[in-house]
């Protein structure tokens, strides 16, 4: 089990780490290891359809316009305790990356200052759903899971969408 530690949810305590980590919890021995302590604030992550990379947003550019407004990409080893290889997957131009979803082409469909990013899983944009307002996330949802739902600053929206959303349940 994969997770992110944030500093920027809610009323905090000074953190004793000092830094903001993605984590693995193994769920045999319970032992949690930071597996990524580089990033300046992990937000939000995603498996690839086999599970072989690791997508993990740095909205670091909330504490600083030095900082990324980034997705990263990592290469995860067959056991699924360890990643390596990391590379800068997509910048966004558009705020900063937050919440996003895979579809059940591995595509990547991630929330921007103006609305939804579509990215190939190599990393090319493919397509953006513009929207009014400044979006936090997104989900598949419907039957076929093929509406995408979008979260924006005060409104809900849904696009019927010509792919579906990969089934991660």
């Amino acid at each position: 089990t994969y997770g992110i530690d944030t500093d920027y949810e809610g009323d905090k305590a000074e953190s004793e780490i000092g830094a903001c980590h993605v984590y693995r919890a193994d769920p045999g021995t319970g032992e949690i290891d930071a597996v990524i302590t580089d990033m300046v604030r992990p937000n939000g992550l995603a498996f690839s359809l086999d599970e072989s990379k690791l997508y993990v947003v740095d909205t670091g550019r909330t504490h600083g316009a030095q900082n990324p407004a980034h997705m990263r990409v990592f290469n995860v080893d067959k056991g699924g305790k360890k990643v390596s290889g990391e590379k800068v997957f997509a910048d966004c131009a558009a705020g900063l990356f937050d919440g996003f979803r895979l579809d059940d082409q591995g595509r990547i469909w991630t929330s921007a200052a103006d609305g939804i990013h579509c990215y190939d899983p190599d990393g090319t944009l493919i397509g953006r759903i513009k929207v009014p307002e400044v979006v936090a996330n997104c989900v598949f949802g419907g039957n076929k899971l093929n509406c995408l739902y979008i979260a924006g600053t005060t409104s809900l929206y849904m696009v019927r969408l010509m792919v579906n959303g990969a089934k991660t349940f």
